[in-house]
């Protein structure tokens, strides 16, 4: 799973989120973020009205949480969902082994590398876990999509 700090980023980058069962998200709050939610047809689940979608907590009495507003959740994406997102733009995903040193980042493997077609032109994401280095290489994609 993605660090939050990651996963901030990507929401920044301007990354959408339209929950789907399956999805891991955590609320974005200092005092609530250590705690990871899975949506699920029991447990939590998006309710879409006019005003904006909210992710209901059923049947749950932690601290009386009835239901968190979507932008109150910070989505957590999946390694599947991170390659999915990054389409054409992806080329390879590769297991470093050892010790590499990228730039002024020393990886200690087991680390991965993630090749991507951003503003075209081949680049590398590198990163100890595969959904870290995949998150990575979606933000410089969203990015160069923006500027």
């Amino acid at each position: 799973m993605i660090t939050v700090e990651l996963a901030r980023a990507l929401r920044d980058s301007g990354l959408a989120w339209h929950p789907v069962r399956g999805d891991n998200f955590s609320i974005d709050r200092i005092e609530a973020d250590a705690e990871v939610y899975t949506l699920s047809d029991m447990t939590v689940e998006a309710h879409t009205f006019t005003s904006g979608t909210v992710l209901g907590f059923n049947g749950t009495t932690e601290w009386a949480l009835d239901s968190v507003a979507l932008d109150d959740a910070l989505w957590l994406p999946r390694e599947d969902q991170l390659r999915d997102l990054l389409g054409g733009a992806f080329g390879s995903l590769e297991r470093i082994e050892g010790t590499e040193t990228i730039g002024e980042v020393s990886l200690t493997g087991p680390a991965f590398r993630v090749g991507a077609v951003v503003g075209g032109e081949s680049r590398a994401f590198e990163a100890t876990d595969a959904a870290d280095a995949y998150a990575r290489a979606l933000i410089a994609l969203l990015d160069s999509v923006a500027s």
